[in-house]
């Protein structure tokens, strides 16, 4: 029986994949452990304890959060990473490890954007997500280390709010379209990014878990993408269901740049060729779901 290792298990991915890894093997609970990634000996400690075999490393300081202290991005984001890699190590464990559409810059093919390309970033998450890239390839080719990982786009959840991401805007504009019936988009219009619903994100770090590591040809950092949209096409799917919702903008400069550096759209036909990567949901789908789950979490009557 695999025993597993999430950390940052309370974010808005770790809190729905704790449920999510769960039910796929029968279990309804499991021990939790206080934990600083940035501690290796007690990232040790920890997996030694419990015997873990799979650490599924979720714990970051994400993109806005991250250019407001880089010094504490590039501490938690590096050296927990750095941590996790060496603990691997040293007790024979996989390791799952995102990367982010963050690892591009404005220097990188922004429409269908390759798997392997040229990767510039400009923010400290950026810079942290292509040093992680590299360490897991590194870990893998020097040591033997199983390591794998998806470069998630914007992730949208009905479940655990985002925890200060550029593209959190995503999740916001469904409360607010619930309870207001308007949105102040930080994000300017025309503005794309690739998107996925949380299900798909979840879907995405088990299925390439359980791949046969024989076909895997880059292991590490695969485009993964199920949508790419802008506020105005996310607005008119909301109105389908909600007709009198208003979009508005307010355009926050230091998101907006860091949203300009970022790919339109993703190719991810590595992730489909290599462990059949597909995702269930698209834009109007997930916007469906997203408004009839809020409605019974929020207790509210569209």
């Amino acid at each position: 029986m695999k025993k597993i290792l999430i950390t940052g298990a309370l974010g808005q991915i770790g809190t729905e994949l704790i449920t999510y890894m769960r039910d796929e093997s029968l279990l309804e609970a499991g021990p939790f452990e206080l934990l600083d990634v940035v501690d290796g000996a007690r990232v040790a400690e920890v997996c030694k304890k419990h015997g873990i075999n799979q650490i599924i490393h979720l714990a970051a300081i994400l993109s806005a959060n991250a250019e407001k202290n880089p010094q504490l991005a590039y501490d938690i984001n590096m050296n927990g990473t750095y941590n996790v890699l060496e603990v691997a190590r040293e007790q024979g464990i996989a390791v799952f490890t995102p990367s982010s559409i963050a690892a591009f810059g404005a220097s990188t093919p922004a429409d269908n954007t390759p798997q392997d390309t040229i990767q510039r970033p400009s923010t400290m998450y950026g810079v942290t997500k292509v040093a992680g890239e590299l360490l897991c390839d590194y870990y893998y080719k020097r040591y033997g280390v199983d390591t794998r990982g998806v470069r998630f786009p914007g992730i949208i959840s009905h479940g655990a709010l985002p925890g200060g991401g550029t593209t959190d805007y995503a999740v916001h504009i469904y409360y607010e379209a619930l309870k207001q019936k308007k949105y102040e988009s930080y994000i300017g219009a025309g503005t794309y990014m690739d998107m996925m619903y949380m299900h798909d994100a979840l879907k995405s770090i088990h299925d390439l878990m359980e791949a046969n590591p024989d076909k895997l040809v880059h292991r590490n950092a695969f485009n993964v993408t199920a949508m790419s949209f802008d506020p105005e096409m996310l607005a008119a799917e909301i109105r389908k269901h909600i007709p009198e919702f208003q979009l508005t903008y307010n355009v926050d400069p230091v998101r907006q740049a860091i949203a300009n550096s970022w790919p339109n759209s993703l190719d991810d036909s590595a992730a489909r060729e290599e462990w059949g990567w597909n995702p269930d949901y698209d834009l109007s789908s997930m916007t469906k779901d997203m408004l009839e789950k809020l409605a019974v979490k929020l207790n509210i009557n569209k």
